[in-house]
């Protein structure tokens, strides 16, 4: 064998091996088959493979993000809604994931439009954004379900947007005010009638004890001297002066004339000046 020949045959060799080290990172797992028929999975770290006779496919086991694209549903009470979600899975079984499916990432895609199209389509719109997390759990465990066999695991479902429609926006936006305005109402309702109940309270205890009204008066008066107004009233029973107005009027003298014809003054009729009613 001349020098040539053995350096060919070396390099084949040289090649050959290098062909058939692999290195599978701590992430990664290699699925063998020889001869068609699997092996099993291998790694991480560095082993061989035998050219031609065996093969390898590389499955990462870290965990992947997969948007699920928005999908037109109509919910169960008849609204027609643009909802899209965000998918979090792995692959627990490489072998699973290379034997049982062609492209597991595509066929979880798919499950994921159909589940999430399935599920809000039976639910009301209410429902689906007052109770987003029982829907979540739900996508989560029936995708989960339906990925098994594939040795695929869903950890995470997450609805992300929910578009309405511009009349349904509306219509949301028109029922929160006037919710708003309800709560208003009763708000202002409840506190007319705490002080009215407050003003009955004071009233009774007035109707008690008198002297409560003349301490209110003086505190009256002090809050206004405070106020350094220039004009000061004071609110003063009128029945304390009808006394004085009564003894006033006594000391008027009435000329008398002698053929007792009533004068003019006899002759207009008197008026009480508290009442301002004619006297008899």
């Amino acid at each position: 064998m001349g020098p040539g020949i053995a350096l060919a045959v070396a390099v084949v060799l040289l090649l050959f091996l290098i062909s058939a080290i692999k290195i599978i990172p701590e992430y990664e797992k290699g699925v063998i088959f020889r001869l068609g028929r699997l092996v099993g999975a291998r790694g991480p770290g560095l082993f061989l493979v035998i050219p031609i006779l065996e093969r390898m496919f590389r499955i990462d086991t870290r965990v992947i993000t997969m948007d699920v694209p928005a999908q037109e549903v109509i919910t169960r009470d008849n609204v027609t809604i643009r909802v899209n979600a965000v998918l979090y899975f792995r692959v627990l079984d490489p072998n699973k994931a290379v034997v049982n499916v062609m492209d597991y990432i595509r066929a979880t895609m798919q499950i994921a439009q159909t589940t999430l199209r399935s599920v809000v389509g039976q639910v009301e719109l209410d429902e689906m954004l007052a109770q987003r997390d029982q829907l979540n759990h739900r996508l989560q465990t029936i995708i989960d379900e339906q990925t098994e066999p594939w040795g695929i695991k869903v950890t995470i479902v997450e609805i992300k947007d929910v578009e309405l429609p511009q009349t349904m926006q509306r219509a949301m936006a028109k029922q929160a005010e006037a919710e708003r305005e309800k709560r208003a109402k009763i708000i202002h309702a409840d506190g007319e009638f705490q002080a009215s109940k407050r003003l009955a309270d004071a009233a009774d205890i007035i109707a008690r004890e008198p002297v409560t009204l003349q301490l209110r008066y003086l505190q009256t008066l002090t809050e206004i001297a405070v106020e350094k107004n220039s004009t000061l009233i004071f609110p003063f029973p009128i029945d304390l002066l009808r006394p004085f107005i009564d003894a006033n009027y006594s000391n008027v003298s009435v000329p008398n004339t002698a053929d007792n014809t009533p004068t003019d003054t006899e002759r207009r009729p008197r008026f009480d000046p508290i009442t301002g009613r004619p006297m008899e």
